[in-house]
């Protein structure tokens, strides 16, 4: 016989060979043992964990002329035509190749004539899912209702793809990865029989490329020790698999989170020089990062990750000094770039403009910090007084968390303290003309904001001439449409309630129209103008924008601060 590969020369023979199943073979015993081995079974998995090795084991158990039992004999006839592919009782079906609805009609027909020397007759339906509609309807009735020595039993890797009359009449067992450690331990165990030593990390490297498949791990060993005429380093295994050291990967995730470009770009250019993938760099990466931040995030990590006690620790000491808000933070930006550098047709162009970009971004601060500099802003903006109001209020409002106070420049804004109860109390009406006629119009517009907006946007740029318990007088600059809508009786009524609200007076409204110069129309916006760059020039502000990230949307322009510059 020619050469086997460690797949095939090491493929387990009884159920107890069998690694990382534990689930299924425990009940496949079971139901051999109790005679309740069902007339059809599904065996659901990944690639490369065990699910035609199982039915081929099962096949035995229950065709052994020993005898049915749970470990078969493997030296009887059908043990042994079984195990070499050549049991005329057992038919192993590619559903790849044989989807077909005439090829279905002649396994109806088939199983109706008993086995030939066997107790059952068996199909092993591989990718059963390649089967197409009319070939599963064909076969609906006979894996309902099949003679009692037929046995069937499909192998598939995507389940959901075959319909739920064939699922319904099956029993199925779901197959899962096999763990990294068992994945190590039998490649170690193989490698003592066939006499090669490899390092440790060298079998991880190869456990952690398999992904879970038992399959592709020994694919990899067996293509390992046949480059091979002796023992092997670590960095002979890498170049024959074409795989990123691990410590590469590790060393590039420091000065990423560091911010060295420079080094970063070193690390990709001794990638590249290798001739290893880029895109598969850039792959381990983003699953180096996630690792990284699930060690951050959780003192008992390792069952979340396919990694090496050893290296795990070295990870934990790695990130040690680094917030899990910045471990995220570089994650996002890794992922986000990833469709634009997997369909690349420059991957070195544009894996090194990606990671530049994150060693430009600067430190994400913890939100503790976040608020603490809210607050300390908000406290610098009352503290610097004067009449300019500007919308950078509302855009850390609307930064901040919900369990912020909203900013304001009144201390009657923010809510009370825990155990404190708010009492409702109205300010006294001020006198026109001085500081606290602009404070009650800007209270009095805020309470027509929340009850009529469409009213407080037409009286934003009214004026308020007097006020007093009796009559509150309003100038209003506008147009006749929206001076006749202000005046009506709703709108005058809403004015009242609102100033009803503030100070518990109800006065007369007057609303009068204002005619205005073009002249001093153009002299007032030359006036607007020059104050709001005075306050976009305004050190708080620029450092509200640089905080926040944001830009200024509005400034409000107070009759004080107008008078002041007019003067």
């Amino acid at each position: 016989m020619g050469y086997l590969v460690l797949a095939r020369k090491y493929r387990p023979q009884n159920f107890d060979e069998v690694v990382g199943q534990g689930h299924v073979t425990q009940t496949l015993i079971n139901a051999i043992k109790n005679q309740r081995v069902a007339h059809a079974i599904l065996f659901s998995g990944p690639r490369g964990t065990g699910k035609t090795t199982v039915a081929r084991i099962l096949a035995k158990a229950v065709n052994c002329m020993q005898g049915a039992s749970a470990n078969p004999c493997n030296t009887c006839r059908s043990c042994i035509e079984i195990t070499r592919g050549s049991a005329a009782d057992v038919f192993e079906i590619d559903g790849a190749s044989n989807n077909s609805v005439d090829q279905v009609r002649d396994l109806r027909e088939n199983v109706k004539y008993m086995p030939a020397y066997s107790p059952f007759k068996i199909y092993i339906i591989d990718e059963v899912h390649m089967l197409s509609t009319a070939a599963f309807n064909a076969l609906l009735k006979t894996l309902e209702e099949p003679p009692p020595h037929i046995i069937f039993m499909f192998a598939t890797t995507e389940s959901h793809k075959i319909p739920i009359t064939i699922l319904s009449r099956c029993q199925r067992y779901d197959f899962r990865r096999v763990a990294f450690d068992k994945i190590v331990a039998h490649m170690s165990l193989l490698c003592q029989k066939e006499g090669v030593e490899l390092p440790a990390e060298s079998l991880s490297t190869i456990a952690g490329e398999a992904g879970g498949s038992m399959r592709d791990a020994l694919s990899l060993l067996d293509q390992v020790m046949t480059c091979s005429d002796g023992d092997l380093n670590h960095e002979q295994v890498l170049d024959i698999l074409g795989t990123v050291d691990r410590r590469l990967l590790m060393q590039l995730a420091e000065v990423l989170l560091q911010g060295d470009a420079c080094q970063v770009l070193e690390s990709i250019d001794a990638v590249f020089r290798r001739g290893q993938d880029l895109k598969k760099l850039y792959q381990n990466l983003i699953a180096h990062m996630r690792n990284l931040l699930v060690i951050k995030l959780s003192e008992r990590a390792e069952h979340l990750m396919d990694l090496p006690q050893s290296e795990v620790v070295q990870m934990r000491d790695s990130v040690a000094a680094v917030s899990a808000t910045a471990l995220n933070h570089v994650l996002d930006a890794l992922f986000r770039d990833e469709a634009a550098i997997r369909l690349s047709m420059q991957p070195r162009l544009a894996l090194e403009t990606c990671l530049i970009r994150i060693c430009e971004l600067k430190p994400a601060l913890p939100i503790d910090s976040l608020i603490h500099k809210v607050d300390q802003l908000r406290r610098q903006i009352r503290e610097s007084g004067g009449g300019v109001t500007m919308a950078a209020d509302r855009e850390m409002a609307a930064t901040a968390p919900a369990s912020m106070p909203p900013a304001g420049n009144s201390p009657d804004s923010l809510p009370p303290a825990s155990g404190e109860t708010r009492t409702p109390h109205h300010r006294s009406l001020p006198s026109g003309g001085d500081n606290a006629s602009d404070g009650f119009w800007r209270d009095l517009l805020a309470a027509l904001q929340a009850s009529h907006p469409a009213l407080a946007a037409n009286l934003k740029t009214a004026q308020l001439l007097a006020i007093d318990e009796n009559v509150i007088e309003i100038e209003l600059e506008s147009n006749d449409f929206n001076l006749k809508r202000v005046r009506r009786k709703d709108s005058l009524a809403a004015v009242q309630d609102a100033c009803h609200t503030i100070s518990g007076h109800r006065p007369r409204v007057v609303i009068q129209g204002k005619a205005t110069d073009p002249a001093d129309r153009r002299k007032k916006k030359e006036l607007e103008n020059q104050v709001r760059q005075q306050a976009l020039s305004h050190p708080l502000v620029a450092e509200a924008i640089e905080l926040f990230k944001g830009k200024v949307v509005d400034v409000k322009i107070t009759g004080a601060e107008a008078d002041r510059n007019n003067s």
